[in-house]
Formats: structure tokens, C-alpha cells, sequence
């Protein structure tokens, strides 16, 4: 279960982390490039959480979030990707709603592993990252696809960083519970 958790981590951090990357590089992107390009990343993160939420057993709280987030992230996705024409206004909106959305869902599932992560403040922080990401998205519809992308590229390189610490962390506790503990053997006298 840790070791499923620990590669849905990777996975995320992984493709925040390359959205951020193009986000930041690329801050002349047009309204339909920033819409196609974060709908690859919205599908990709839902599409993971998605997939732990089904393939993971135990806590069905944990698994609600991750299925609230991995239907959210599918289903603003294939919006963002089927709508290329889309206004600045209404990706805002999108991605507001997703980032807001995401990030609660991000929040709820660190809160369910309170019990088995001693590092889930990293997830807490990445929500809480998603959540302010959005809120300012949705405070300033109208700073257009610069604004949008920057905010969204900043937030998703904190995420990504975070998700992969976290990761990195899980990967720690991990490796520990499954060492093989070596018995002395008596030497012979």
C-alpha cells in the first residue's frame, strides 16, 4: 500500500512538475496552448489519482478523495483539451475550479493518512498550494493567459516539489518496514 501511494506521488510531482516547467518557460503561451497544455496535466493528475483510488484497499475515505480529485482532474481535462478556443475568462473559471477543487481533495486525503504518514504536511501544503492557486486565478480573470500561466506554473512547481518530497519521504518509511532484519548468529567458542 505505501509503495502504491509512493509511485502516485512520483507520478503527480512528476507531471506538475513539467507543466510548471512549460508554464514558466513558455510565458507567452496563447489562451489555446495554456488550455491544451493544462489539460494534458489535469488528465494525467486525474488519471493517477483515479487509478490509486481504484487499485488501493483500506481506508474508503482516502479513496473517496483521491476518486473526488481523479474525476475532477479527468473530467476538466478532456473540457480544457476538447475546448482549445476557449476565453481567458472562462479557462480561469476551469482552472480556478479545478486548482480549488483539487487542492480540497488534496487536504482531505492528508487528512486521512494523518494516521500512517508522519510527513503528511507536505500534502497538506500542496493543497493548500493548489487552493491559493486557484483563489487567485479566480481573483484576477482578467490578467489573461501571462497572469494565468504564472500563477498556475508557480503553484505547480511548489506542488510538484512538495508531492515529490513527500514521495521521497514515504520512499524513506518504506525501505525501513521492508529490511530484512539480520539475526546475530553465536559464534561457536
Amino acid at each position: 500500500m505505501r509503495r502504491q501511494l509512493m509511485w502516485t506521488l512520483v507520478v503527480r510531482s512528476f507531471a506538475a512538475l513539467m507543466f510548471g516547467a512549460l508554464a514558466l518557460v513558455w510565458p507567452e503561451v496563447t489562451v489555446a496552448a495554456l488550455a491544451l497544455l493544462f489539460g494534458a496535466y489535469a488528465l494525467a493528475d486525474g488519471l493517477t489519482l483515479l487509478t490509486s483510488a481504484l487499485r488501493r484497499e483500506g481506508d474508503a475515505g482516502h479513496r473517496t478523495a483521491h476518486t473526488a480529485g481523479g474525476v475532477l482532474g479527468i473530467v476538466v481535462g478532456v473540457t480544457a483539451i476538447a475546448w482549445p478556443g476557449v476565453t481567458a475568462l472562462a479557462l480561469a473559471g476551469l482552472i480556478g475550479a479545478w486548482a480549488v477543487g483539487s487542492g480540497a481533495a488534496e487536504i482531505w486525503a492528508a487528512a486521512r493518512f494523518r494516521h500512517e504518514l508522519h510527513h503528511e504536511w507536505m500534502l497538506f501544503a500542496a493543497g493548500g498550494a493548489s487552493v491559493v492557486a486557484g483563489v487567485l486565478v479566480w481573483a484576477r480573470p482578467d490578467a489573461g493567459a501571462l497572469g494565468m500561466t504564472q500563477v498556475i506554473g508557480v503553484y505547480a512547481m511548489i506542488a510538484g516539489l512538495l508531492t515529490l518530497a513527500a514521495a521521497w519521504r514515504l520512499h524513506g518509511t518504506t525501505a525501513a518496514v521492508h529490511r530484512p532484519r539480520h539475526t546475530r548468529q553465536a559464534r561457536p567458542t
